[in-house]
């Protein structure tokens, strides 16, 4: 089953990939590796995903979140690769949470994203990892990740 039969299986469609919001790009590609920028979640609105763990959102909120996040890399991918089968690895993920500085559920936030990666791509989605607390994160979002793919030529 290819991963975009796998979407539809799970009743997920991937959004739009989105709009850089400042100078740069949503992804590079160098070879065989493609770096992707953070990505933040979205409202089916196109509004942003606000929140502050440990303040006004729950971990459900933040996964949620990670979840969202989860679909805007992939769109970003297969806007690149034009196929998710091409998708040989995810390298690696880091996610920003943002997080009063008690919060200590950072994991539990981001593996949102990262089951979401596995539950679509299988083992290629499977990847190292960090999940780290912020301060504060663009526009107030809950959440905001990035990722290494590795794609086959």
């Amino acid at each position: 089953m290819t991963p975009e039969q796998k979407l539809v299986t799970l009743g997920l469609a991937l959004p739009a990939a989105p709009n850089p919001l400042a100078v740069y790009r949503p992804a590079r590609l160098v070879g065989n590796t493609l770096y992707l920028s953070g990505q933040i979640p979205r409202n089916p609105d196109g509004s942003f995903v606000l929140g502050r763990l440990g303040r006004d959102a729950t971990v459900a909120d933040g996964y949620a979140a990670a979840r969202n996040v989860g679909l805007q890399l992939l769109s970003v991918v297969k806007s690149v690769v034009g196929d998710l089968s091409r998708v040989e690895a995810v390298a690696k993920v880091t996610g920003m949470v943002n997080a009063e500085p008690d919060f200590v559920d950072h994991a539990k936030v981001v593996d949102g994203c990262s089951e979401l990666l596995g539950e679509v791509l299988g083992e290629a989605g499977h990847h190292a990892r960090s999940a780290v607390g912020m301060g504060s994160l663009p526009f107030g979002v809950i959440v905001e990740i990035e990722a290494i793919i590795i794609v086959k030529v």
